[in-house]
Parts: structure tokens; sequence; C-alpha cells
């Protein structure tokens, strides 16, 4: 699989993939879904390596920065609240103390409470050395999201997560749960935050149920993670691109044409959230109609990756 690093609008995820006859494509439109009794929460790296950002030096002599960390949460957390049934958002520090493994509560506030938030770092404990993400992970999966029928988690991170398998482990338990039914709805969001942090343990997570074949009580695919560059993220809505499924309508009609103008999928009976649909071997692009207009989507940029 690869994924487009720069969707047109109105898509949010498009990830093409080899197939048999050519390409399949996945691709979802953006939009805010709205589910009773949904929680969110907001996880804040607070290791070492992210006080720059908090706008914190220390050595070798205490300098005063921007803190450019505050902005960009108070709008993400705001934007997660609305989505909430109770209107507020969960914030968290995690990857705090010395082995990383601490979690610091910061509040649940709404749209309105976190326009005075403050975010400067952990107070209880310290920077954390390590980048533990198994306990945010749990942190939401147990408490925070425990009673909740949908539940979405966003975790900003600026570097190697020294835990992956562990969380992989927990994370694959979590997808058993779901298959099973003992457990609801629930999508995590790693957001990579600066320059160091490393894609392709984000991109390990993301696909790690690929081929597991573990599907919810009601047939949906069992997927917890998405992963997201916080320089690529165009507009906020794109947090919620894999919360979309082929049952979320969003237009009358539409269809899919290949780069040679040949329909290979039509939508007489509504335009879902998610698209699926299979290109040529030799297509670099697709378009999608609807009624009143049309979008074209170059993917030669993922081709050379597949």
């Amino acid at each position: 699989m690869a994924q487009l690093s720069h969707a047109v609008e109105p898509f949010g995820d498009v990830n093409v993939f080899k197939s048999l006859n050519g390409l399949s494509v996945r691709a979802t439109i953006s939009m805010m879904p709205h589910v009773e009794n949904a929680h969110t929460g907001l996880a804040i790296d607070a290791s070492v390596s992210m006080q720059r950002m908090y706008g914190v030096i220390r050595a070798p002599t205490p300098t005063v920065r921007p803190n450019v960390v505050e902005p960009i949460v108070r709008n993400m957390s705001a934007f997660l609240s609305q989505f909430s049934s109770d209107g507020k958002c969960s914030n968290i520090y995690w990857a705090c103390g010395s082995d990383g493994s601490a979690i610091e509560e910061i509040g649940q506030f709404s749209a309105e409470e976190v326009k005075n938030a403050v975010y400067s770092g952990p107070k209880r404990f310290s920077w954390g050395k390590q980048t533990k993400l198994l306990p945010p992970v749990k942190y939401f999966a147990e408490q925070a999201f425990k009673d909740s029928s949908c539940s979405i988690g966003a975790i900003i991170t600026d570097g190697i997560i020294d835990d992956l398998e562990d969380v992989k482990n927990y994370c694959m338990q979590l997808g058993q749960q779901m298959a099973s039914g003992q457990r609801l709805f629930l999508k995590l969001v790693l957001i990579g935050f600066g320059s160091a942090v490393d894609e392709a343990q984000m991109e390990e997570l993301d696909d790690m149920f690929e081929g597991s074949n573990l599907r919810t009580p009601n047939g949906k695919e069992v997927d917890i993670w998405d992963h997201k560059l916080a320089s690529e993220i165009q507009k906020i809505e794109e947090i919620f691109s894999e919360i979309v499924d082929e049952d979320t309508i969003v237009l009358e009609s539409g269809k899919i044409l290949d780069n040679q103008g040949r329909v290979v999928k039509e939508y007489k009976d509504g335009l879902p959230a998610k698209l699926i649909f299979d290109l040529p071997a030799e297509a670099t692009g697709f378009t999608l109609e609807f009624p009143g207009g049309n979008v074209t989507q170059d993917i030669s940029e993922v081709l050379g990756r597949l």
C-alpha cells in the first residue's frame, strides 16, 4: 500500500494498492461524522526532545522561545471536542518521567474552554527520556474511552517510538475484542510533529491490521490506527479520514473515471464517504464526478512505491 502525501480536496486519505487486475484505490471524502456517545482525546508528547517546541530552553542559558505547541493543540482540541457527545476533549501529556511511561492529565475542555488552556509541559512529572506509546493507548482504551460506543484519540509525537512491538501486541488484542463484539469502535491517529519523526514506524502501526481478516460483528474491517504528518495536514478534518465508511452517504450520486475518461465505478444510489474502486495498471489518476462538479486526483507520486 502507498498513501498519497497530498490529496486534492475534498479527499482525505487516498491509498493505492496493487491488485491482480491493476490497481485498487481506497479514498475517503473529508467530513466530520456525528455519532451518539462518542468521546475524543488528545495526547501530547512531553519527552525531552519536545521542550523546544514548548518554548523551553534549559541549557546552557535559559532562553525564551515561542511555544508552537500551544496554538496547535488548542485548535486540535477545540475541533475534537465538537465530535464528542459531551462537547469536551480529554487532554493528557504522555512520555513523561525518567522512563517515558508516565501520563499526566491536563483536563477536559470544550471548544470555548480550551482557548484559555495553558500547554507549557508536564508539572507533576519530569520531561520523558524515552517515548513510550503504550501508556497513552491504554489510558484511552481502559479509562477515558472505557464506556464509549465510538472513540477517537489523536496522539502527537516528535520522535521514535521506543515500545512499538508492545503497542502492536496490545492493539492486536484490542482488535480481537472489537471483532468479538466485546469492544466498540476505537480509532487512534498518530500525528508526527517536526522533522525527527520516524514515518516508517507510523506506517507500520497504520498497516498492522492488513491481512488480519478481523471484522466487527457488523462486517466492518478492524483498523485501529491511522497516521498523519502535521506538515502535510491541509485541513483539520483529515483527522477523521478513516472514521467514515461505505454507509456514510455524502452526495446523491457520483462516478469514478480513470485518466482515459472510462467509467470504472458508478454510485447511482448515493456517493459514500469511503470509496473503493479499481483502476487499470497503467492509470496515473482518476476523476470523481458528482452533481455540480468534478475533481481529479493524480496518483503518479506513489506508483513507484507499489
